[in-house]
């Protein structure tokens, strides 16, 4: 088995010439930029250098975006393949592309003005110019409908007041996506830019989790919005919750990319380390645990790859995304685990990245709806009935 390829069920098959392409190229490019760096940037708690215009150099900002508009013109398949290799570094730095790609790109993209986009979308592709996105509240996470994030009519304009908080960029953004909802009850879109009078910005401090990431705060005191920033294709959380089913929809993939990293150490510490006289991949009980992470990530692979091409085919649902990122994020979580159990001691040091990787997936795990919402959502599509 070639490290970092796991492919039980011959999924390349299945993939174009332009796939296999796209995942050979993504990961030498962010094995080079960051593989060497990423465990000294977790650890110091330090954000990646450079990481937003080097993301912007290998194309996966806006791949699913026309090319008109400087993105990529790609589908969604060579998306989430993207998604995969860049998480098998680091979630931290998936989580940058996403939040790029899929929650301000995107919705530019589907709600925004002919303006918005031709002045926006070649910036944002290039990294010229890094975005954040603004839903959750401190008050309202799993129900971002209860937001109390509010744009009122002022003048000519709007006067936006609020705050949103563990928003990936913050500190570093040079323009937010951010959703209020307007004095007649509908959740709008409007498009902030770094140094607006009463939006500022925090970062966020002290996390065990997605340390080489840039999280923070977005504050809105009165910060004055013009008619022409505000989304104009869209009044209803159906705005933001699209979005959010393209990030979904990336970290079903990205995920895969972890689990198969610490799955790949764990077989090749398996084969070296000895204990009784032999290697310990000749024990049953490592042998179960091999197996079983190598059969979850087979499963995962077929049900993401499946999902791609109804997602090409525009047929996905957002009940069908939530079940592959719930599933595939508990399957990630689940295979750091067991391979550091194979690693015993070995497995909490830098030196190796699946205790990285277990700490960041804590994160993924909650992060773009958690795992429990999710479980309801797929309850309420099976029952008719919501739970919430």
């Amino acid at each position: 088995m070639k490290q970092n390829l796991v492919d039980y069920y011959q999924l390349d098959e299945l993939l174009s010439g332009e796939h296999l392409l796209v995942r050979d190229s993504i990961r030498n490019l962010a094995s080079v930029a960051f593989g060497e760096g990423i465990d000294k940037w977790a650890q110091g708690h330090e954000g990646i250098p450079d990481l937003m215009p080097k993301l912007g150099g290998m194309g996966v900002l806006g791949s699913f975006i026309p090319q008109q508009y400087g993105g990529g013109g790609m589908d969604q398949i060579s998306y989430g393949i993207m998604m995969q290799e860049l998480e098998a570094v680091d979630s931290s730095i998936r989580s940058a592309a996403s939040v790029q790609s899929s929650l301000v790109m995107f919705p530019i993209y589907e709600y925004g003005s002919e303006r918005q986009k031709n002045d926006l979308l070649p910036s944002l592709a290039a990294a010229e110019l890094i975005g954040a996105f603004g839903l959750t509240e401190p008050n309202h996470g799993s129900n971002p409908s209860g937001m109390e994030t509010v744009l009122k009519k002022y003048k000519d304009g709007y006067l936006l007041t609020g705050a949103k908080m563990w928003i990936t960029n913050a500190s570093v953004c040079d323009i937010a996506v951010v959703w209020a909802k307007d004095e007649e009850g509908q959740i709008r879109g409007v498009i902030l830019r770094k140094g607006m009078s009463g939006f500022a910005v925090e970062e966020t401090m002290n996390k065990w989790s997605l340390r080489a990431s840039k999280t923070g705060s977005l504050y809105f005191d009165e910060v004055y919005v013009r008619e022409e920033d505000l989304l104009p294709h869209i009044k209803s959380m159906r705005g933001p919750l699209s979005c959010l089913n393209s990030a979904r929809y990336g970290i079903s993939w990205g995920v895969i990319g972890a689990a198969i990293d610490c799955y790949n150490v764990a077989v090749q510490y398996s084969l070296e380390r000895e204990q009784f006289g032999k290697p310990i991949a000749s024990f049953q009980l490592q042998q179960k645990k091999l197996a079983e992470m190598l059969t979850e990530i087979t499963k995962a692979q077929l049900l993401s790859w499946r999902l791609g091409v109804l997602k090409n085919e525009n047929r996905a649902t957002p009940q069908q995304i939530s079940m592959a990122k719930r599933n595939n994020v508990q399957m990630a979580l689940q295979v750091a685990r067991e391979s550091r159990q194979v690693l015993g001691a070995m497995g909490i040091v830098g030196e190796y990245p699946i205790m990285r990787h277990m700490m960041n997936l804590e994160s993924v795990i909650t992060y773009e709806g958690t795992h429990d919402i999710h479980l309801l959502i797929t309850g309420q599509d099976i029952t008719g009935m919501s739970a919430f």
